[in-house]
């Protein structure tokens, strides 16, 4: 059997190729080798290079241990952080506050 990929539509693919882009850019201004960070994020040369590329087949945890690397760990917290779409979508689907009913009286006089 064969390998299915997801479709990967184009902005997530640009997205992908400028994270890549600017992982390598992170690495050369710390004058660090390709092989020392691959070495340090304990993966190949060649899985760097796609991590590089901004290869969509790479798993999360591969593109995690380069930012690792790089000690650029702590950019992994921003991902998805304020997320003020689903913050709003909750918020319209709250229920509409509730008061409290006032206390019934009994219709019923306690006459015996």
């Amino acid at each position: 059997m064969s390998k299915s990929h997801p479709i990967i539509l184009p902005n997530l693919a640009r997205s992908l190729a400028d994270l890549g882009r600017r992982l390598k850019r992170a690495r050369i201004r710390r004058n660090l080798t390709a092989a020392m960070v691959a070495e340090r994020a304990g993966i190949s040369l060649p899985t760097l290079r796609l991590v590089e590329r901004g290869s969509p087949a790479t798993s999360l945890a591969v593109y995690a241990q380069v930012l690792l690397a790089l000690d650029l760990a702590k950019d992994l917290d921003l991902i998805a952080k304020d997320d003020e779409l689903g913050q709003k979508l909750q918020e319209l689907n709250l229920p509409a506050r509730v008061r409290p009913r006032a206390p019934r009286k009994n219709a019923r006089s306690d006459k015996s």
